[in-house]
């Protein structure tokens, strides 16, 4: 049996008259002339094919069908006011999911700060995030699997813009008991002749080339023992006499014993943190998230 299509002005109609109980007080709060309103409600009567009110002196009653249909009318239109309000607030950036991955070095620095400011802004917006390293999250971002990526030294990547939010300097990780860690502050240049222990090119290539880069400038092509995923686990690897390193400064938070971060020469050698979208992206939820990032810049 095919089910009646039942319109919403009808169901408004009838659920007013069924608190009114009176045509004349209903038409008025409906902002409707009386006949109108009898005509809705003759029809919606015709689709549900019984009487759905009692006309008596004074007013009218529910019949057993409509004490039967009020509930499941004022359900319908309850439903329909609520996605009409969640249209508005995800339309509006206010409501809905985003996705944000970031590397795992920015945890100690701008993410929580950006992430809590985000949440005190917009609580009603689901925020999931994932620790990615630069080469997944750009393949993320190009395959919708995430809207917002937080990376360090972007790629020149088509159909990716990205958005400078942090420039930090880097540092010289050494083990305690290294001949340099004595020093306040280390040449790059004296690191010449030292095993290196740096994130690998295939987690982050525009960061290793970077800090590759240094090296060069300083006159030496770092020679390089070991490779890692993480930066945790680069100082973790440094703390076992594997190496030395240069790493962001936010590495000092990696609280290790055996490892002693100091600042290096050139002081400007530095690296950029970016915030990395999809080229033309119009979602709300991403241009509020932007606009948080952009406030939480140092």
């Amino acid at each position: 049996m095919e089910r009646p299509q039942l319109a919403l002005h009808q169901l408004h109609a009838f659920t007013v008259l069924a608190e009114e109980l009176h045509f004349g007080r209903a038409a008025v709060r409906l902002g409707i002339a009386q006949p109108p309103l009898s005509q809705q409600i003759r029809r919606l009567e015709e689709k549900v094919g019984h009487p759905l009110f009692e006309r008596r002196p004074g007013g009218v009653v529910l019949t057993s069908a409509g004490r039967e249909l009020l509930p499941a009318a004022r359900r319908a239109l309850g439903e329909v006011a609520d996605g009409l309000e969640a249209a508005r607030r995800a339309g509006g950036g206010e409501a809905g999911l985003i996705r944000v991955g970031f590397a795992a070095s920015l945890a100690l620095t701008i993410l929580p700060g950006m992430l809590r400011a985000y949440r005190e802004r917009h609580p009603a917006v689901e925020v999931r995030i994932s620790e990615m390293t630069t080469a997944p999250q750009v393949a993320a971002l190009l395959g919708r699997s995430i809207d917002v990526g937080l990376l360090r030294e972007p790629p020149d990547v088509p159909g990716l813009v990205a958005e400078a939010v942090l420039s930090e300097p880097f540092v010289a990780v050494l083990p305690v008991g290294h001949d340099l860690a004595g020093q306040r502050v280390v040449p790059v240049a004296a690191l010449a002749a030292e095993p290196f222990v740096l994130l690998g090119p295939e987690a982050g290539p525009t960061v290793h080339e970077r800090i590759v880069g240094v090296c060069r400038a300083a006159g030496f092509e770092p020679r390089i023992g070991q490779h890692a995923v993480e930066w945790q686990t680069v100082c973790a690897l440094v703390e076992a006499g594997l190496g030395v390193s240069i790493a962001p400064a936010s590495v000092r938070r990696v609280r290790l014993k055996g490892v002693a971060y100091r600042r290096i020469e050139p002081a400007d050698a530095r690296t950029v943190v970016a915030m990395c979208r999809r080229e033309g992206e119009t979602d709300p939820l991403v241009v509020r998230f932007v606009e948080v990032a952009r406030a939480c810049m140092p």
